[in-house]
């Protein structure tokens, strides 16, 4: 590909706003050269202008989701930042579980909806399956269903199938939690089928209106609203407030803030963890 001009990047950045919601400035080019570059060389062209057109008349859409994997690719990790898991292990389960025995007594089937809304390849989801079963043993008595959202196709695809290179395995996953809940397959890790069993995979765009059959528990949606405008960011946490429980949580990346952007949460503070509520 030609050396990405301002005026490609402007016109790049703006496609890309319309068909995710991510804001990427004009300081953002050298993105757009180390992530699309490949994709030119496979259509045939190198010039950033005519990419960016032969992805807009695509009818099938296909240039257009492979423009969303390649921009939306993410760094993950399992554990990634220790503290919300441990939040979540520590304080919000039990919490959540005391509060659900109060109400259905102590003999029901405890539902736990959780939602990780911006999942890339699943190692959040797995991570917080993870700590469901080392924290409920069999389960009996409990319910837990995870859903794992991502707008990328690709990494919606490879968060089903739940298999992962030695170097993903290799990164925030402890050895004894390898051995307990992944067996090798070949040259990579499977998760076992009882911690898959907890979750699924959907593709969603978080810019466009959510719609599920119930409420969640507990909702994760960490380090993705950072990408998005103020407004934008304003609107999918009000979206956000629609689908969680009365009293469920909401837990945000660590260096993330809404209590300005978004007044009817109210921050809860555990330990070196600060997790969001409704106001009641």
């Amino acid at each position: 590909m030609n050396k990405i001009t301002a005026e490609d990047t402007l016109a790049w950045s703006t496609f890309v706003y319309s068909i995710t919601g991510i804001n990427l400035d004009s300081s953002k080019g050298y993105l757009f050269e180390s992530r699309l570059t490949n994709l030119g060389k496979e259509i045939g062209t190198h010039v950033w202008s005519d990419l960016l057109y032969k992805v807009k008349s695509d009818v099938s859409g296909k240039l257009r989701k492979k423009v969303i994997d390649a921009i939306t690719t993410n760094e993950t990790s399992f554990f990634r930042d220790t503290s919300p898991f441990d939040l979540l292990q520590f304080k919000i389960l039990p919490d959540l579980v005391d509060k659900r025995k109060k109400v259905l007594g102590s003999g029901a089937t405890i539902p736990i909806r959780i939602w990780s809304a911006a999942c890339s390849t699943g190692q959040e989801v797995y991570s917080i399956a993870i700590i469901l079963k080392e924290l409920f043993g069999s389960m009996r008595g409990y319910d837990p269903r995870i859903l794992g959202t991502d707008i990328s196709d690709e990494a919606v695809a490879k968060a089903s199938y739940a298999q992962y290179q030695r170097i993903e395995i290799d990164r925030g996953l402890k050895s004894e939690k390898l051995a307990k809940h992944f067996t090798p397959e070949g040259s990579v890790w499977k998760v076992r089928d009882e911690i898959r069993a907890m979750a699924t995979f959907k593709k969603i765009n978080l810019m466009e209106p959510l719609f599920f059959p119930y409420k969640f528990d507990i909702i994760f949606c960490r380090n993705v609203a950072i990408y998005f405008k103020e407004a934008d960011r304003r609107t999918l946490f009000q979206r956000i407030k629609n689908v969680l429980a009365p009293d469920g949580y909401l837990v945000i990346g660590s260096t993330e803030s809404i209590t300005t952007l978004c007044p009817e949460f109210v921050p809860q503070r555990y330990q070196r963890s600060v997790y969001y509520q409704k106001k009641t």
